[in-house]
């Protein structure tokens, strides 16, 4: 991996650093994960808000978990022509939890998204899949998850990182869900090994979100 950084604690410089000017910055679409809904965004939202970027630049939205990934990749491609259409911005952030990860990279590597997006963003993804969605067997999106699946066997052949997008992942030592934990760093991102925290957790912490703040400014 190109990069790696260690980061468990708050830093002066990201916590302050100045707001953002709203027509300096991508929007961002928050993609969230298996059995979920958008809503779970809400404090990021707000805080990125807070911190300069407007509503129409922080979209979230919801989808159908159980279906493939392949079926959600389609639906974000959509989403992220009407942002843009929206905003008349040339690239939008994608900022993603746990499987949401998945169906954006497919986005990224097959469906023409490395001319649309700037930065990517994974927190908590399940890149290399996870022991946990053995327990979910039922749902195509979890057998996709499942270690080893024809679906992270193409997805991760090759590049891991495709095209000029700058890829930034974010994993707990103590997810309980990602298993292993090893699972989320990707050969030619940034990824950041964050405080002792669980998988929900990370779309709430302050210091994460600090990180991907900067990470996407």
């Amino acid at each position: 991996m190109r990069k790696f950084f260690l980061a468990v604690a708050v830093t002066a410089v990201a916590a302050m650093a100045p707001a953002a000017s709203a027509a300096a910055v991508e929007p961002i679409l928050f993609v969230h994960g298996w059995n979920s809904s958008g809503s779970v965004w809400n404090t990021m939202i707000s805080r990125f808000q807070s911190d300069g970027w407007t509503a129409a630049q922080t979209n979230n939205w919801s989808y159908n978990t159980a279906q493939s990934n392949v079926t959600t990749a389609g639906q974000l491609s959509t989403k992220v022509d009407q942002i843009l259409s929206a905003t008349g911005a040339s690239k939008v952030d994608i900022v993603t939890h746990s499987m949401g990860g998945l169906s954006s990279r497919y986005y990224l590597k097959n469906l023409g998204g490395t001319a649309k997006v700037d930065e990517w963003v994974s927190l908590g993804g399940p890149n290399h899949g996870t022991q946990t969605a053995y327990l979910c067997f039922w749902n195509t999106s979890c057998f996709e998850m499942q270690p080893g699946s024809s679906f992270l066997n193409a997805l991760n052949s090759g590049d891991e990182t495709p095209g000029a997008v700058n890829y930034g992942t974010w994993w707990s030592p103590c997810d309980e869900v990602i298993n292993p934990d090893s699972s989320v760093p990707l050969s030619g991102a940034t990824n950041t090994q964050t405080a002792c925290m669980g998988h929900s957790a990370l779309y709430g912490d302050l210091t994460v979100y600090n990180q991907v703040r900067n990470f996407v400014d």
